[in-house]
């Protein structure tokens, strides 16, 4: 009968953070899911393996725990060392932490060092997404608080451009004031587009994703009728999502009608296509925190491309690269989906663009 596993063992197979339990020499003798996941391979499979052959560079840890080195300090950290993981010949870059063992574990009398390895990638993408949220939310406290001081003089203007349009006799004269209302009303249209994620009520339902989609698809091959192909990957396993149906609605239908947009010249050539996919997805990093399941939604287009400079500033409110856009479409897309704990990453290249929507699940 199998038995069951120690409590500290079902608490390491909880972080995100590889562990490796290993012996003097830097044989493994146990290591937790997550190692599992960064080697690409079953604990069976590389327990009894020496931990320097995926590492080399930590092999002068273990010749001083061989030697009992007793001015070993007790915890030794590496940055940029280089891992070999599974049968790929590709190395990745980690960050390597040992921690020597002072009381033997019973399960593993052997046990002399604790091994915490995290890819570097990862680290680094933590930090440039705790960095983004934190400017992302900085500059939409601020936009708020230019549209609530914009917002009365913008009625006050707008008014006196009314009582003088009253008055006036000339046409061409009316013609300014009709500017001035027609501008004002656009400016007041933009403030509330702007208000609007702060000023709604979320709700949460669990949700199909893919009813979502197909009405977001249904929506823009109305506005786009021709030369416009959609392929649909969809993982007919997904689970439901707990979300705003309204919310989740509105970020999809922003960035496949962005998608629509940016392939104008493809569609003239009779090639223009979008991608919707869905995919279950584990151990993935969403904003700074490590989710052990998630349903990943892309959409995908085959046009020119987001020019590399402004990729970083794309969710930035009022960042655009179109003429006649807003720049707050992607703004309040990203705004919905981390308000409901989520994320949207952007890649692309010339010919290849995927903004990829990451919504945690949870586990039943």
């Amino acid at each position: 009968m199998r038995r069951k596993k120690d409590s500290w063992q079902l608490t390491m197979d909880q972080l995100s953070t590889a562990v490796f339990l290993t012996d003097e020499q830097g044989t493994i003798v146990w290591g937790n899911g997550a190692a599992e996941m960064l080697l690409e391979t079953s604990c069976k499979t590389f327990t009894g393996m020496r931990l320097i052959e995926r590492l080399p560079e930590c092999e002068e840890w273990f010749r001083h725990l061989v030697r009992d080195d007793h001015l070993m300090p007790a915890r030794l950290v590496a940055r940029l060392l280089r891992l070999k993981r599974g049968t790929q010949p590709e190395e990745v870059h980690v960050q390597a932490v040992l921690s020597v063992v002072t009381e033997l574990c019973e399960d593993y009398p052997m046990a002399r060092a604790l091994v915490e390895v995290v890819e570097v990638e990862d680290t680094l993408l933590q930090d440039r997404e705790q960095t983004s949220c934190e400017l992302m939310e900085a500059n939409r406290q601020l936009l708020r608080n230019l549209a609530h001081e914009i917002k009365n003089p913008l009625g006050g203007i707008r008014g006196a451009a009314q009582l003088l349009d009253a008055d006036l006799v000339r046409e061409e004269d009316r013609e300014c004031t009709s500017i001035i209302i027609g501008e004002a009303d656009r400016l007041q249209a933009l403030v509330d587009r702007f208000l609007a994620p702060y000023r709604q009520a979320t709700s949460k339902e669990p949700l199909n994703l893919h009813e979502i989609l197909e009405h977001v698809k249904s929506l823009v091959l109305m506005e786009y009728p021709q030369h416009l192909t959609f392929v649909r990957d969809y993982d007919i396993s997904a689970p439901a999502i707990m979300g705003d149906k309204a919310r989740l609605t509105q970020v999809f239908l922003n960035l496949v009608k962005n998608a629509a947009e940016a392939l104008t010249q493809a569609r003239v050539q009779g090639a223009a296509t979008i991608t919707l996919r869905t995919r279950i997805v584990r151990d993935v990093l969403i904003g700074s925190e490590r989710v052990r399941l998630a349903l990943a939604a892309e959409v995908i287009d085959n046009g020119p491309g987001i020019p590399l400079e402004m990729q970083e500033k794309v969710f930035y409110p009022l960042v655009t690269g179109r003429a006649e856009g807003s720049g707050l479409g992607l703004s309040l897309a990203q705004t919905f989906v981390r308000q409901g704990s989520g994320t949207i990453l952007l890649e692309s290249v010339p010919g290849r663009t995927c903004f990829r929507v990451l919504m945690p699940l949870t586990l039943s």
